[in-house]
């Protein structure tokens, strides 16, 4: 099959990857089923022995000299190194051979050498991170001063929009290393140990020899990896590689049009997965040129907050819609819940390890066991719930944008976000959002549609009015103006008199920001991230909303008759005419909602007033006889109010609070 990928006009090539099982596989030579355990076993046999290799070249060349030459890109004679991390390792002169009385190929030196590269790559980032920590070493390591906060971002690579928390957590690492051993660390090599090696196959680093991939011609969702696998843990001759060909069912994702690459293989739970790299044609997308613009700010329990904007010919900038609200609440606090009980378990562990020391008869192994087999779970847990919220805020985000209509998404930046001053509980919530993994899938299913996502300052996107720019006052609720709290915005400009939500004004301010400053929109080389790193005065004075005009009621609401009588029999609000309190005839009633229709009276909680009011957190305890009873929402149900429905001196472009 052809390895080129097709690129008609307007179109680029996108490298994603979807993970897949191997759930068995054929002997070619003879014919024998492969069963899903025996593969497992077979490629763990194989695993292994590449971990060992790449082990024995970690550690050899963990050191800041050898790093250094890695990343350099050059070798010892001014040569210019391969991109292939395998075949720079071997430009270097670095090889690894297999033990002794072990007989693999030279494939499997090739998985094991890229995997050895790759990891001192990425520790040549850390290292210059862990330079600049111990360069501009701070008085006090829990809480740095604004000098000292502009000196440690000036001493590390790319610092300035470098996340907060990478710095405070190397601080923290060298913290605890400087109370061990009461001197700094010379650099990472020092503070680190070797890192651990993953027990998986590289097959992207070999050749037809060890591997193929092919797609079947008669169904496009099928293909067929061929590797040869070890048919005993420690194969003393070829005769003890056999070929095993293994069909592979693609994701959906995978297009029929899409080219395959060489997967890696690992193992998970006793099963053969296998990260399936394609490459196929998406869209191209353009910093700028756009019209129609999706602002998305971050929120608590709010996740997200987004709405589309339109750029008109003429500079002004209008609101499309009252925009939408991601709430993740209920997620959110299970995860709070699952990290609360993860550091009990952690707490209760360690306890049990400093009681049981040395001892390895000591009576608490067993229980410290099953506690460790525990926090395993509880973690497996915490990133399955983390992963499945991040994919579902991401699609939301492109569904969104996709609905608008809207070319770009403009995303807030807190990568910088320091959380602090709001509590411990609060300032642990916040820290331990998975912000980076929503904007990662966000970047992705939006480069998928052909729409550009670009990532702009924080600053100043809720403090200021989106129509005036003037400073807001933040309130505890729209029917409490007097209680300070930060949930409800208000325009103290008499001119404009904006006010809503909070995070619906913000939403607007981050997409007229992206909008007027299209033009300083940087892509980023290596990773191909748009951003705009600055605001501009002159530019963010433009970057207000224009109101829309208010619309009056063009029907005639005069009185033209009588006023009808009004039943003595109260009903509930959500249905003008009561239903019959007692079954008379088989059909032909008019139903009575949640509650059955073979009651003699209506329940109590029927009577009650039924319209969802928008209202501040009521503080009493509060017991839902209403929905018990069945009588559909409470009387504190905190929902959207009608859009006819008014809120004294206020505008009628207030956002939504749903």
């Amino acid at each position: 099959m052809s390895r080129r990928l097709a690129l008609a006009e307007g179109e680029s090539a996108r490298t994603a990857c979807a993970r897949v099982l191997l759930r068995n596989g054929a002997e070619e030579k003879t014919g024998v089923w492969v069963s899903p355990g025996v593969l497992a076993m077979r490629v763990g046999w194989c695993a292994e022995l590449v971990s060992g290799m790449t082990a024995a070249l970690l550690a050899e060349h963990w050191n800041s000299v050898d790093v250094a030459l890695l990343a350099s890109g050059v070798d010892t004679g001014g040569r210019r190194l391969p991109s292939n991390a395998w075949m720079a390792l071997r430009r270097l002169g670095w090889t690894s051979s297999a033990p002794e009385g072990v007989r693999v190929n030279d494939r499997i030196l090739r998985m094991a050498q890229e995997q050895a590269g790759r990891q001192l790559r990425s520790a040549h980032w850390r290292a210059k991170v862990t330079a600049g920590v111990l360069a501009t070493w701070p008085g006090d390591p829990l809480k740095r001063t604004a000098e000292e906060w502009d000196a440690v971002r000036g001493a590390v690579p790319d610092g300035r929009h470098l996340p907060s928390s990478v710095i405070k957590s190397r601080t923290r690492q060298i913290a605890t290393y400087l109370r061990a051993n009461g001197r700094l660390p010379a650099d990472v090599f020092e503070l680190e140990d070797v890192p651990r090696v993953v027990g998986m196959l590289l097959l992207a680093a070999c050749d037809r020899q060890q591997a193929t991939i092919e797609r079947s011609e008669s169904d496009p969702r099928r293909a067929v990896l061929r590797l040869q696998l070890p048919t005993r843990p420690l194969p003393r001759s070829y005769a003890d590689w056999t070929w095993v060909a293994c069909p592979i069912t693609l994701p959906p994702t995978v297009l029929a049009s899409a080219v395959l690459h060489l997967p890696t293989l690992r193992l998970a739970g006793g099963r053969v997965q296998a990260d399936m790299a394609y490459t196929h044609a998406v869209p191209t997308t353009s910093p700028t040129g756009h019209t129609v613009a999706l602002g998305v700010d971050w929120g608590l329990n709010t996740l997200l907050s987004a709405g589309a904007t339109r750029l008109h010919p003429d500079g002004r900038i209008s609101a499309l819609g009252s925009g939408a609200q991601f709430r993740a609440a209920g997620v959110l606090a299970k995860q709070h819940r699952l990290r609360r009980l993860s550091e009990h378990l952690h707490t209760k562990a360690d306890h049990h390890q400093r009681l049981i020391a040395t001892n390895a008869q000591h009576e608490l192994t067993g229980k410290h066991t099953v506690l460790r087999d525990e926090i395993r779970h509880v973690s497996k847990r915490r990133s399955n719930l983390n992963d499945a919220l991040a994919w579902a805020a991401a699609r939301w985000v492109v569904d969104q944008a996709i609905a608008a209509r809207a070319s770009v998404i403009y995303l807030e930046d807190l990568r910088s976000l320091e959380a602090r001053g709001m509590g411990r509980t609060l300032n642990t919530r916040l820290s331990q959002q998975v912000r980076g993994r929503i904007a990662d899938h966000i970047r992705h299913l939006a480069a998928e549609v052909g729409i550009a996502m670009v990532t702009v300052p924080a600053k100043n996107t809720s403090k200021h009015c989106p129509h005036c720019l003037t400073p807001l006052r933040h309130r505890k609720a729209p029917d409490q103006p007097t209680i300070p709290g930060w949930k409800w915005a208000a325009c103290p400009n008499p001119e404009c008199g904006w006010q809503g939500d909070r995070d619906q004004g913000a939403w607007r301010r981050i997409a007229a920001r992206g909008l007027t400053h299209q033009s300083k929109t940087v892509t980023d080389r290596a990773n191909g991230q748009m951003t705009i790193p600055t605001v501009v005065d002159k530019l963010e004075a433009t970057a207000v909303i224009t109101p829309s005009a208010i619309q009056s009621r063009r029907t005639d609401r005069s009185k033209t008759g009588p006023t009808r009588r009004r039943t003595t029999r109260p009903a509930p609000r959500r249905r003008r005419a009561p239903s019959p309190a007692w079954l008379t005839r088989p059909a032909g009633q008019r139903p009575e909602g949640p509650a059955p229709t073979d009651r003699h009276r209506l329940p109590r909680a029927a009577h009650r007033h039924q319209n969802g009011t928008t209202i501040s957190t009521p503080t009493r305890q509060h017991r839902p006889r209403a929905a018990a009873l069945g009588a559909g929402f409470h009387l504190h149900a905190h929902v959207t109010p009608p859009r006819w429905e008014t809120i004294p001196a206020t505008t009628p472009d207030r956002g939504s609070l749903s």
